[in-house]
């Protein structure tokens, strides 16, 4: 039968998202709302045919850790580990507008802030998981639903600050 795929030749456990390295876009937001901070992340994962979005909290509402740079690594940390748990190891180009985070990845910063090690390391971790990535800083206008999506992570705080259970997202 010409035209047809043999699927038993077809390759198993690897996810493949088209041609050339997957974009990942990510951010993150902090406010304090009702006497207490809040830190959530958005990101994107774009490929060819494929376009994913999440958003969340990056730490409990409240929490000592409830900064900015904690929700933007968070947020570069979640994108990678979705494209992780697809199997996906590939080229991934990291794109964000958090100068902090783009450079400690490039090694151009040292990571002074002891309570942002432990992020940094989990997103070299994961790094070093994929053929080649690239962390690129952008301007924020470039980097607009990622923001919208760590604002939509922020109203997760408002929620659980009202008295409901917040919800998981995506």
């Amino acid at each position: 039968m010409s035209g047809t795929v043999d699927d038993a030749r077809l390759p198993r456990g690897v996810a493949s998202f088209g041609d050339g390295p997957v974009e990942v876009r990510f951010d993150g937001a902090c406010e304090r709302l009702g006497g207490r901070r809040v830190a959530a992340y958005g990101f994107t994962v774009r490929a060819s045919g494929l376009q994913h979005e999440d958003f969340g909290l990056a730490v409990p509402p409240g929490h000592p850790r409830a900064t900015n740079n904690v929700a933007e690594y968070v947020g570069a940390i979640c994108a990678m580990e979705w494209l992780v748990r697809r199997g996906y190891g590939g080229a991934v180009r990291v794109a964000g507008d958090s100068q902090l985070v783009v450079r400690q990845m490039r090694g151009e910063y040292r990571v002074r802030a002891g309570h942002l090690q432990p992020y940094h390391e989990r997103l070299a971790q994961l790094s070093a998981r994929f053929r080649a990535v690239e962390f690129v800083w952008i301007p924020r206008e470039e980097n607009f639903r990622a923001d919208e999506l760590s604002k939509r992570g922020l109203e997760l705080g408002r929620e659980s600050d009202a008295g409901a259970a917040p919800r998981s997202s995506g």
